[in-house]
């Protein structure tokens, strides 16, 4: 079952972000720890790392997207065999 990457809250009063580039694409493998996107906020861009290990499934919201609501999917990722 694919897992849904969202949107991180990087600071208490955060509400958006901007998804300013995604370091991996669909496809690749990540391991927890992996740096797989930038994240700006109002004060400043920060690297977003990944929790799970697998395969990215969809990048579901495009780099350079703004207003990217927090908790919001950006992503999945897939188990080994999916």
């Amino acid at each position: 079952m694919a897992i849904e990457i969202k949107m991180p809250a990087l600071s208490p009063t955060m509400t958006t972000g901007t998804l300013a580039k995604w370091l991996v694409g669909e496809g690749d493998r990540v391991n927890s720890g992996d740096v797989i996107a930038e994240i700006e906020t109002d004060k400043a861009t920060m690297e977003f790392e990944a929790v799970d290990e697998g395969i990215i499934g969809q990048i579901i919201v495009a780099e350079g997207s703004e207003n990217v609501k927090v908790n919001s999917p950006i992503a999945t990722i897939l188990s080994e065999g999916e």
